[in-house]
């Protein structure tokens, strides 16, 4: 493994009920070749106020992200997981593939 390609997660704790209730996006990712790629796609994602979650699928090259759409923007996060290769080693772009949107009931 390269070491300098190495990445240390982001660790954020969200509670169930936050994730049951958030947002979703889908998003499409290029640019992802490894595991560590998922892990820098992954820690932009997720150092975004209102982000709550980020899964990563590298063999998919898909990223579903749990967030609050009063904060964040599916703009914001494409231009988060653009930002994770600002390394000039790695590029990464993204498009939204689908959304859902919690609705609250009254």
């Amino acid at each position: 493994m390269d070491q300098n390609c190495h990445v240390e997660p982001i660790q954020k704790t969200v509670l169930d009920s936050v994730l049951k209730n958030a947002d979703t996006t889908l998003l499409a990712v290029s640019g992802m070749g490894c595991p560590n790629c998922a892990a820098r796609v992954r820690n932009g994602l997720v150092s975004l106020e209102g982000v709550h979650h980020a899964e990563i699928y590298l063999d998919t090259g898909l990223a579903e992200v749990y967030f609050d759409r009063g904060k964040v923007t599916p703009e914001m996060l494409i231009n988060a997981v653009a930002g994770a290769g600002n390394d000039g080693r790695h590029h990464y772009e993204a498009v939204v593939a689908g959304q859902s949107f919690h609705i609250e009931s009254t």
